[in-house]
């Protein structure tokens, strides 16, 4: 089923304003709220529900089921064929607002959504003053004219609450050196020392799309959680969104192994004022309590420069861009040649004192 807003004063496609928090005409200037905008035959019960799922529970936003590859437009009657993971989109022909609504039904519902807090036009403002601040990229990247295609994507998240058990030995020793009569002695002091902790970790995030590099999003946070909104259709009107590839226990390995570096280095922040630190045991036990489906926003930049392609992201809620630039090599050397001869007038200096 595929859900188009219409604006109740003229009629035309309605997207949603990321300074108002509204659904916006663009044709007439009418804004409707997201809890009145109209949403065709999508039925309106939106009710947060809870799943247990073996030994954690998961959060989704319980809609309805269907499946399908092949969607008609309600605005011009052009047919789409989508990717089987797009959940929102826009008709090729007339550039309606289309959400793909049996996309994001039953299990494939996200709980929650931070809506999109910058807009294409600030979003491009943004990346332009990114480009200038390359202090090693080149001059004709800087210019960040070559902009080829700019995107709003909502991409498919889970938020992690875990439990982290950690528990460790180790042997540490305090070095002390004096001086009595015409000898120098050192005196070692060993201590066995123990931690024990238990430690609780709310909203750890994961992106769950298979086509978006993993370094890359992680990249891209933090996101703030004081925005996160129960999820509701007109929020993905104007923008694209996939669902899912991953399920909550899918990516559950590489989380655990995150927060299990978390635990550790509270574990190593306990144990101070020793001159070494040596660990007999130590072990780790983290623990899924629960697990939310949620979608972030993220606009993708595709940059031409000097005909090859630059991928970059930009977090939708901060402005934060991620991303490899192009790099100039006559910047980096002259860069390196200023270290050198800084560090020579330095040690110059100092053997005139």
């Amino acid at each position: 089923m595929v859900v188009q807003y219409k604006c109740s004063n003229c009629g035309a496609d309605m997207a949603f304003d990321t300074k108002s928090n509204m659904l916006h005409c663009n044709s007439c200037g009418n804004y409707e709220p997201i809890e009145t905008g109209q949403s065709g035959d999508f039925p309106s019960d939106d009710t947060y529900k809870d799943k247990q799922d073996d030994d954690f529970v998961v959060g989704h936003t319980e809609l309805f089921d269907d499946e399908a590859n092949e969607y008609q437009c309600n605005n011009c009657g052009a047919v789409l064929i989508t990717d089987k993971d797009t959940t929102a989109t826009q008709c090729s022909f007339c550039n309606a607002p289309m959400i793909l609504s049996d996309r994001l039904s039953g299990h494939l519902a996200p709980a929650k959504v931070i809506p999109f807090s910058i807009n294409k036009d600030e979003a491009i403002k943004a990346f332009k003053a990114w480009c200038r601040g390359g202090l090693l990229t080149p001059k004709g990247f800087m210019t960040a004219d070559r902009i080829k295609s700019i995107t709003g994507l909502y991409v498919p998240y889970w938020l992690y609450d875990l439990n982290g058990l950690g528990e460790a030995n180790a042997t540490c020793t305090r070095v002390r050196t004096y001086t009595r009569g015409d000898y120098i002695y050192t005196e070692t002091s060993y201590y066995n020392v123990y931690r024990k902790v238990d430690l609780n970790y709310l909203k750890v995030p994961a992106d769950a799309s298979a086509k978006l590099d993993d370094a890359l999003m992680d990249k891209l946070e933090p996101f703030y959680y004081n925005n996160l909104k129960k999820f509701d259709l007109p929020y993905l009107a104007g923008y694209l969104a996939e669902k899912y590839n991953f399920d909550s226990k899918d990516l559950f390995p590489r989380i655990k192994e995150r927060v299990s570096r978390y635990v550790d280095q509270y574990i190593r922040s306990t144990i101070t004022g020793y001159n070494t630190t040596t660990y007999n045991f130590k072990n780790i036990d983290i623990r899924n309590k629960r697990a939310d489906y949620v979608l972030f926003p993220v606009w993708m930049v595709s940059y031409n420069y000097k005909g090859k392609n630059y991928i970059f992201a930009m977090n939708g809620q901060t402005g934060k861009v991620v991303g490899k630039p192009p790099l100039s090599i006559g910047k980096i050397i002259a860069w390196f040649a200023g270290i050198s001869s800084g560090s020579f007038a330095i040690l110059s200096l100092l053997s005139l004192l």
